[in-house]
Order: C-alpha cells, then structure tokens, then sequence
C-alpha cells in the first residue's frame, strides 16, 4: 500500500457475517473489494445481505447514498481470482485451525509478495497457523467485533515474527477506513476482547446455572447497567470516576470485595447440554428459531441509531 491516499483493491476470503461486514468497512472508505467464498450459494446470499444493510444504513444517514458502496463490491469465482491486485486480504472464514492453516497456505502461494495476509480469527493465534508460511511476515490477526461495520473495534494481533512495518501499515488502513485498532502486544488465545466478554459471559452462565437470577434479568444487568456506561467509557475510566478520589480510592474501596468474589469464579465449568437446553428454552421463549434473522437485523438497527446518537454528541457535548 505504497500511497495513504488512494484505496487499494482489498479481498474479502469468506462471505459470511463477517465477511460481509468487512466489505462494507473497505468499500465504504472507498476500496474496491472482492469477495470469494467455496460454498454453495454464499456468495449471493452476502450480496443481498450487504445490499440489506446498506439500505439500513442510508436509513440512518451513516452512508451518503447505497449505490456507490455496492458499485465496489463485487464477487468472484475463485481465490486466485479475489488475491489477483490485492494489495490487502481479510481472511474470514471457519474457526479451525486445519482451514485457516490450508487457506493461508494457498493464499500465500497466490497472493503478490507485498500483499498483506490478515485473518479475522475470535481466538486462534497467527502463529499457530502461519509459521511454516514462506510469506508468515506479513501474515497477522486483524479480529473484528461483529458486525464491524457498525463497531469499530479491532484487535491487531501480530505474531513474534509478524514484521512490525506491516503491523504498522494495518493499524494505518484501519484507521483510514474507520475502525478503531487496538494492538495485542503479546500473543495470546482470544486476545483482549473475548478474554473480557469471556469472562463476564462465564460468570452469566454460572449465575444462571445456579439460579441466582433468570436469563432475562441476567441480560437486562448489562443492558440496562454495566452496557450504558461500557457503551463510551471502559474498566478503568469506569473505576476512576466511581470513587471520588480516583483509581487509588476505587481499588482501596472495592478491591477486597472484588478479590473476595474472584475467589467463587476460579472454577471454570463446562457448558453442559443441560445448561444449553435451559438457556436456548429461555431464548427462544424470548426470539423464536425462525425470527433470529430479523431480530439480528434490529441489533444492527439499534446499533445505527447509537452510532448516530454518538456522532452528535461529538458535536454537541463533546467526546
């Protein structure tokens, strides 16, 4: 990516959610973006998806028009078609180490020496699936939170033998399309978010196991308490204001207590068929099987109006 300033072709390895959210970030900043995916049908079910989540989009006055985006996203017959004039490829397929090994393999035998190889694994570490690469120095972790097109975080996660110029050339086209990079300094399983989410998810899970709250009100403790203020702020912020004389007085205040309880969560527990029947009964109680779908696609409404709610804010109150 020799010149900042013109969007260079970008393909997209995998046509799923994720894939799909990744071609509208690049496209949106102007990239000409490929999309490849083996399954049958999955490339045209993500163009309708896309062209869905574009409308909602310019319903929100977050895109100037439909049109243009879409006009950049086009899908192709092969991989080596996708990787022909890539100057950078997302990779976002299955969540098992013998596929993106083999993809990687192959994308590095096809893709130009210069094109950047990045994978949008949740938890699997490049190292694990790239060291015996030829090209591996230019292979890292780019993870999105889903879908990324509405939430701009990522995770750049290289490997000890990723080069730190590509490192640097991906946080530099992150931020030129929008997202929000974080960089994992140190290789670790699940990075830092769904190390985060992990933990609170497992102690959601525990507490409704054992029956200390329902599912319900589970979910409505971090939807309509801890999500509210983790929506613009994070932990440590969190914890600095909530004491009045900052972070020192928050851990003086509240460190036992919060050391006390660790001590009851240092039980990891599997995630029983029991626990998941309990749990699908009461989400389908909630969202019926054959309306997934369309509540996913109310996440992401609702995810829009926040985003433009946070846009003028910036304006108004600052941020």
């Amino acid at each position: 990516m020799p010149d900042a300033h013109v969007p260079e072709p970008v393909a997209i390895v995998g046509a799923g959610l994720i894939g799909r959210g990744w071609a509208i970030v690049f496209a949106r900043a102007g990239h000409d973006v490929t999309i490849w995916d083996p399954g049958e049908g999955a490339l045209d079910a993500a163009m309708a998806g896309i062209r869905t989540s574009l409308d909602d989009l310019a319903g929100f006055g977050l895109i100037d028009a439909v049109d243009p985006v879409l006009s950049r996203i086009r899908t192709v017959a092969s991989l080596a078609e996708a990787l022909d004039g890539a100057a950078y490829v997302q990779e976002s397929g299955p969540e098992l180490l013998d596929v993106k090994t083999r993809t990687f393999a192959e994308m590095d035998a096809l893709a130009a020496p210069g094109t950047i190889l990045a994978s949008s694994s949740s938890a699997i570490r490049a190292s694990l699936f790239a060291e015996d690469l030829a090209g591996r120095a230019r292979v890292l972790v780019n993870h999105p939170v889903n879908p990324p097109y509405l939430v701009p975080l990522v995770e750049l996660s290289p490997a000890p033998f990723t080069d730190p110029a590509i490192v640097d050339r991906v946080r530099e086209l992150m931020l030129r399309v929008g997202q929000k990079p974080i960089l994992v300094a140190r290789e670790i399983q699940g990075f830092i978010l769904n190390r985060l989410q992990g933990a609170l998810v497992n102690e959601a899970f525990r507490l409704a196991e054992d029956g200390y709250a329902s599912p319900q009100d589970i979910d409505a403790a971090v939807s309509h308490g801890l999500g509210l203020r983790w929506s613009f702020m994070g932990p440590f912020e969190t914890g600095d204001l909530n004491a009045p004389a900052g972070i020192p007085d928050f851990i003086a205040r509240y460190g036992p207590l919060f050391n006390e309880m660790a001590h009851s969560q240092c039980d990891p527990r599997e995630w029983t068929a029991e626990l998941t029947a309990f749990l699908d009964g009461a989400r389908r109680a909630a969202v019926p099987a054959e309306e997934i779908g369309a509540r996913r696609e109310w996440r992401d409404r609702r995810l829009m109006a926040i985003i433009a709610h946070k846009r003028e804010a910036a304006r108004t109150i600052g941020e």
